[in-house]
């Protein structure tokens, strides 16, 4: 089959997947997260717990119980990995360094999975299932929480109640993400994924050397990696590996699996808010930023005038599976970078300038393309008021968005959410450029060093986790420094988003008339487009200027 004609086929099959499954999954998650009715599983974790399942919470209290649970499951899965030598199924692993061990809980906890070590050489069957897997569920189910919260402001009406955590966690997990993963595990399975309790086994080559080859668990941790956009991979090489991703098919599952939940997310929202008009113009703008950086990364690396190393007849193949090649990596990278999942099939370190320097812009949009389960579509919906807001002062009115008043009080919040990854991003990378110590870890010099550097902080503060690679991160300062980046650039904007929640769900809804700015038309979305490139264009473009596009114009001389 030519090579074009299949990369343009598994685009159509997964854009036809990701639209068949639009609708029915967003209903079923507005059901989960509008229901009174409790399963008989739910009842008895909220009876050990000790939680009222019919009680809401204010926004105070949802937020006190959001941080109380990440600091909770920081410190189990730190003290996981630091005991890890005297637990079960420890390979013989040995305890993880202290430094090593809050970098991998951060990460874990804030949806990250930023991984500064080798899992099949650093980790064991237990840390892998118990602790690493359990965060991939329960993360993901706090970013959809979050949204619950900030939709339920809009709906609500002179309340301070925005929900109860508790229940929605629960019922995220145990509703959505527990049976996607099971049914998804058995296909990956079946396609060539393993899934066994090996240790490390030594076979024998076809040239007649020696190789250990690691087993695992690694179908069940594969599904709710993608699912739940966590990219934790169980092996070094991600879904680059054979046992994690071994063909085509496999490889177009694993990217349905980390966009079908956040695509789908504007249509629970649409529900919820009773106008589906608005869901489908928050999914046209995240469709719209998706579609146009699948063609340009694709584009750059097929097309690339680099002179780069690994520039072959059909494009740049360095760093990329020839069972994969250039359409299957591009989208794929896409797909991951504009998501808060960190998988990779291919070492976006060896990207062409303009198609790294795309997967570097795409996490500084914020990831909201589709983005993140949860903090995607909260993290637009905090840009949609900040385009009505600006359509507002250019008409002289006081903006409204879903019948809720925008006032100052909205506005600081929306901007402080904005601000603060950039904060943490362009602060971090000048850090670790202004260290002597910390910039010899770079493996590259000139703006493709700096873009590495950039890359990791981008990829941690916007809780991202793949990496540009050609960096030696596994040191005191980067795990301490790119954890905290995490655990900021993933709580701050959390009390940002539901501190609004509570502001809008106390105000009284206000009519729509003649001058209200309607937000379901294509004005809306082409304006929704303009304000997220402009903003995050006039924030990182002077960082860009110096990495990725200086090496670009330096490939061209």
């Amino acid at each position: 089959m030519n090579g074009t004609f299949a990369g343009w086929l598994q685009v159509l099959v997964l854009v036809v997947a990701l639209a068949l499954s639009f609708r029915p999954l967003g209903d079923y998650m507005a059901r989960i997260l509008t229901t009174t009715r409790h399963l008989r599983t739910e009842r008895l974790i909220y009876k050990v717990g000790g939680v009222h399942g019919d009680a809401d919470q204010k926004w105070s209290v949802y937020l006190r119980s959001v941080l109380a649970f990440a600091l909770v499951s920081v410190l189990f899965l730190y003290a996981f990995l630091r005991l890890q030598n005297h637990l079960l199924l420890s390979l013989g692993m040995k305890a993880v360094t202290p430094d090593q061990s809050f970098n991998t809980a951060a990460s874990f906890v804030t949806n990250t999975n930023w991984q500064s070590y080798s899992g099949e050489s650093t980790m064991g069957h237990l840390v892998q299932m118990a602790g690493l897997a359990v965060q991939n569920f329960v993360s993901a189910a706090m970013g959809i929480a979050v949204v619950a919260a900030l939709i339920r402001g809009f709906t609500r009406r002179k309340t301070d109640q925005v929900g109860n955590f508790w229940v929605d966690l629960t019922r995220i997990v145990v509703r959505l993400l527990l049976p996607a993963s099971l049914v998804f595990a058995i296909i990956l399975v079946a396609a060539g994924v393993i899934q066994n309790f090996h240790g490390v086994d030594g076979i024998v080559t076809i040239a007649g050397g020696r190789q250990s080859i690691t087993g695992g668990p690694v179908a069940s941790q594969e599904a709710i990696k993608e699912i739940g956009t966590n990219g934790g991979g169980f092996y070094n090489a991600n879904s680059a590996h054979p046992f994690e991703n071994p063909n085509a098919f496999t490889n177009l599952i694993e990217i349905y699996l980390l966009l079908v939940i956040s695509f789908s997310l504007p249509r629970t929202f649409g529900k919820m808010v009773g106008d589906h008009r608005q869901g489908y113009a928050i999914v046209a703008v995240m469709a719209l930023i998706w579609a146009a950086s699948v063609a340009i990364v694709t584009a750059n690396e097929l097309h690339s005038v680099s002179s780069a190393a690994g520039h072959a007849a059909d494009g740049m193949m360095e760093g990329k599976e020839a069972r994969f090649g250039i359409w299957a990596s591009a989208l794929f990278a896409v797909s991951t970078t504009l998501t808060s999942c960190g998988a990779v099939n291919s070492f976006h370190d060896s990207y062409t300038p303009g198609g790294g320097g795309m997967t570097i812009f795409n996490m500084m949009l914020g990831e909201i393309a589709p983005g993140g389960t949860g903090s995607g579509l909260y993290g637009i919906l905090i840009l949609a008021i900040v385009a009505v807001f600006v359509a507002g002062l250019m008409v002289g009115r006081t903006p409204e968005y879903l019948g809720k008043k925008l006032r100052g009080r909205e506005m600081k919040y929306a901007s402080l959410y904005i601000l603060t990854t950039p904060v943490v991003v362009l602060v971090g990378a000048g850090l670790a450029m202004a260290l002597p110590g910390e910039r010899a870890g770079m493996l590259n010099s000139g703006p493709h060093g700096f873009s590495e550097v950039l890359y990791a902080f981008a990829s941690a503060a916007n809780n991202n986790g793949s990496a540009f690679a050609g960096l030696s991160v596994n040191t005191v300062w980067y795990n301490t420094g790119l954890g905290l980046a995490m655990i900021i650039g993933r709580f701050l904007p959390m009390v940002f988003v539901l501190a609004l929640a509570g502001s809008l769900a106390q105000q009284q809804p206000v009519p729509v008339t003649a001058g209200t700015l309607p937000t379901h038309r294509p004005q809306f979305v082409g304006l929704l487009t303009g304000v997220i490139l402009i903003v995050v264009g006039l924030t990182y473009f002077p960082a860009l200027a110096l990495g990725p596009l200086a090496e670009g114009l330096e490939g061209l001389r």
